[in-house]
Protein backbone atom coordinates (compact mmCIF):
# COMPACT_ATOMS: atom_id res chain seq x y z
CA UNK A 1 0.00 0.00 0.00
CA UNK A 2 1.44 3.35 -1.00
CA UNK A 3 1.65 6.24 1.41
CA UNK A 4 0.20 9.58 0.36
CA UNK A 5 2.61 12.52 0.38
CA UNK A 6 2.33 15.01 3.24
CA UNK A 7 1.00 17.76 0.97
CA UNK A 8 -1.99 15.55 0.13
CA UNK A 9 -3.20 16.14 3.69
CA UNK A 10 -3.21 19.94 3.25
CA UNK A 11 -6.18 22.01 2.17
CA UNK A 12 -9.26 20.43 0.65
CA UNK A 13 -9.65 17.72 -1.96
CA UNK A 14 -10.09 19.38 -5.36
CA UNK A 15 -12.84 18.42 -7.76
CA UNK A 16 -11.79 15.02 -9.07
CA UNK A 17 -12.16 16.24 -12.67
CA UNK A 18 -9.31 18.70 -12.12
CA UNK A 19 -7.13 15.99 -10.59
CA UNK A 20 -7.88 13.69 -13.52
CA UNK A 21 -7.03 16.47 -15.99
CA UNK A 22 -3.76 17.04 -14.15
CA UNK A 23 -3.05 13.30 -14.36
CA UNK A 24 -3.79 13.27 -18.11
CA UNK A 25 -1.30 16.11 -18.55
CA UNK A 26 1.28 14.10 -16.59
CA UNK A 27 0.64 11.08 -18.82
CA UNK A 28 0.98 13.21 -21.96
CA UNK A 29 4.39 14.37 -20.75
CA UNK A 30 5.29 10.75 -19.95
CA UNK A 31 4.50 9.85 -23.58
CA UNK A 32 6.77 12.69 -24.66
CA UNK A 33 9.56 11.24 -22.51
CA UNK A 34 9.06 7.85 -24.17
CA UNK A 35 9.16 9.48 -27.62
CA UNK A 36 12.41 11.25 -26.72
CA UNK A 37 13.90 7.94 -25.61
CA UNK A 38 12.77 6.28 -28.84
CA UNK A 39 14.34 9.14 -30.79
CA UNK A 40 17.56 8.78 -28.83
CA UNK A 41 17.73 5.07 -29.65
CA UNK A 42 16.94 5.72 -33.31
CA UNK A 43 19.50 8.48 -33.69
CA UNK A 44 22.14 6.76 -31.61
CA UNK A 45 22.01 3.31 -33.15
CA UNK A 46 19.59 2.83 -36.03
CA UNK A 47 20.50 5.64 -38.43
CA UNK A 48 23.11 4.92 -41.06
CA UNK A 49 26.64 5.87 -40.19
CA UNK A 50 27.45 9.51 -40.82
CA UNK A 51 30.84 10.74 -41.88
CA UNK A 52 31.14 12.17 -38.39
CA UNK A 53 29.64 9.45 -36.19
CA UNK A 54 30.06 11.55 -33.02
CA UNK A 55 27.34 13.95 -34.20
CA UNK A 56 24.65 11.24 -34.19
CA UNK A 57 25.93 9.92 -30.88
CA UNK A 58 25.88 13.39 -29.34
CA UNK A 59 22.34 13.98 -30.59
CA UNK A 60 21.21 10.61 -29.18
CA UNK A 61 22.80 11.40 -25.81
CA UNK A 62 21.20 14.86 -25.83
CA UNK A 63 17.75 13.40 -26.48
CA UNK A 64 18.24 10.78 -23.76
CA UNK A 65 19.36 13.43 -21.26
CA UNK A 66 16.37 15.59 -22.19
CA UNK A 67 14.13 12.59 -21.51
CA UNK A 68 15.82 12.06 -18.13
CA UNK A 69 15.46 15.68 -17.05
CA UNK A 70 11.86 15.88 -18.25
CA UNK A 71 10.93 12.63 -16.50
CA UNK A 72 12.23 14.04 -13.22
CA UNK A 73 10.46 17.35 -13.78
CA UNK A 74 6.99 16.10 -14.73
CA UNK A 75 6.28 14.52 -11.34
CA UNK A 76 7.28 17.73 -9.57
CA UNK A 77 4.99 19.73 -11.85
CA UNK A 78 2.10 17.30 -11.29
CA UNK A 79 2.58 17.47 -7.51
CA UNK A 80 2.85 21.28 -7.54
CA UNK A 81 -0.40 21.50 -9.52
CA UNK A 82 -2.16 19.14 -7.10
CA UNK A 83 -0.88 21.11 -4.12
CA UNK A 84 -2.05 24.40 -5.65
CA UNK A 85 -5.51 22.97 -6.37
CA UNK A 86 -5.79 21.70 -2.79
CA UNK A 87 -4.93 25.15 -1.47
CA UNK A 88 -7.19 27.00 -3.99
CA UNK A 89 -4.13 28.81 -5.30
CA UNK A 90 -3.04 29.68 -8.82
CA UNK A 91 -1.31 26.88 -10.70
CA UNK A 92 2.48 27.32 -10.77
CA UNK A 93 4.15 28.37 -14.01
CA UNK A 94 5.82 25.38 -15.71
CA UNK A 95 9.32 26.86 -16.02
CA UNK A 96 10.68 23.68 -17.55
CA UNK A 97 8.81 24.38 -20.79
CA UNK A 98 11.24 27.10 -21.84
CA UNK A 99 14.25 24.82 -21.36
CA UNK A 100 12.47 21.90 -22.99
CA UNK A 101 11.54 23.98 -26.04
CA UNK A 102 15.13 25.20 -26.36
CA UNK A 103 16.46 21.63 -26.16
CA UNK A 104 14.06 20.47 -28.86
CA UNK A 105 15.04 23.44 -31.01
CA UNK A 106 18.72 22.51 -30.66
CA UNK A 107 17.88 18.91 -31.57
CA UNK A 108 16.03 20.11 -34.67
CA UNK A 109 19.00 22.24 -35.73
CA UNK A 110 21.33 19.27 -35.18
CA UNK A 111 19.13 17.04 -37.36
CA UNK A 112 19.14 19.65 -40.14
CA UNK A 113 22.94 19.92 -39.93
CA UNK A 114 23.30 16.14 -40.00
CA UNK A 115 21.06 15.78 -43.04
CA UNK A 116 22.77 18.62 -44.92
CA UNK A 117 26.30 17.39 -44.12
CA UNK A 118 25.41 13.80 -44.96
CA UNK A 119 24.06 14.76 -48.39
CA UNK A 120 27.18 16.77 -49.35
Amino acid sequence: MSRRPNWAQEGEDPDYRFSLANERTFLAWARTVLALLAGAVAVGSLLPEFRDHWVGTALGIGLALSALVLSLRIYRQWAANERAMRMSAALPFPSHLRVFAAALGLAAVAVVVIVVVDTL
